[in-house]
Formats: C-alpha cells, structure tokens, sequence
C-alpha cells in the first residue's frame, strides 16, 4: 500500500467515527456550545468537514485556500448526510492527488511544507476537533459513545 493510500485510510478510520458519534446526538443537542463563544456541536462538526476540504485544495492547487464553508444545518440527519457527502468529496479529491503534489512545497500557516505532511496536518485538525466533539458528547450526558477510530 502506498502512503496516499495509507493515510486515505487512516483518514477515513476518523471520519467514520465521527459520523458513529453523530448518530448518538439528537437534533436539539445540536446547538449545544460548552462556552458562549465557541463553536456549537454542529458548527464544529461543519468546521472539520469543511476544513478537511481545505487542506486538500491546498495540496492539490499548491496554494492555501481558505475554506467557504457557510453551511448551516437544522437536524442531526442533514449534519449525517452532509458530513457523508463531504468524505466521498475528499477522498475522491485525496484519490487524485499526484505524487508530485504530495511532494511539492506549499507556504502554509507561516511555514514551507511538502504536500504530505499539509495532509497530516489536515488528519492531526481533524483528530483534535473530534476530541472536542466527544467531550460535547460526554458534557451532553452522553454516556454511550463510539470508540475514537471507526472498527466495523
């Protein structure tokens, strides 16, 4: 397996699991922020997804681009599908990266980077992020939750 391939699906073994705790929050938990200025559930689950997607446009076009992600949900059943249809979106564009754009340097975040390690930062976001989600959870009074990496 090559590396692209490798982190694909170590990149999908999260995702999957954050898409396994979605389906324990009901719609009106949505909305819950731990904090008046932090981001609520849902608004945190939208940011990884549409980040994520960042990453990736940057790896592939060589050049940041910001997300434009302005997506707002009303039910944990249209958060499902959406997040869903941005993970088939990113792999399919993770899918057709070149080895010489993971390879290539991009200026990002203050620092000259490969490809590569733009996507390993992409999984590290999303990691952090969906450790946050689960404390969401737990705060909730969410007692069962799914385990940290998807297992079939």
């Amino acid at each position: 397996m090559n590396r692209l391939s490798s982190f694909i699906g170590s990149w999908l073994s999260h995702r999957k699991a954050l898409l396994e705790l979605l389906k324990v929050v009901n719609d009106e938990q949505l909305s819950f922020k731990p904090w008046e200025k932090g981001m609520s559930f849902s608004e945190l689950t939208l940011h990884i997804s549409g980040s994520t997607s960042m990453f990736v446009n940057t790896v592939k076009t060589g050049v940041f681009t910001p997300p434009t992600n302005n997506k707002e949900v009303s039910s944990t059943q249209e958060l499902i599908e959406w997040v869903e249809a941005q993970t088939e979106n990113v792999k399919q564009e993770l899918e057709a990266l070149t080895e010489e754009q993971l390879n290539s340097i991009i200026a990002f975040a203050g620092m000259d980077l490969p490809g590569m390690v733009i996507l390993e930062l992409a999984k590290d976001h999303e990691i952090h992020h969906k450790g946050q989600l689960f404390t969401y959870a737990r705060l909730l009074g969410i007692e069962e939750v799914p385990f940290f990496i998807y297992r079939p």
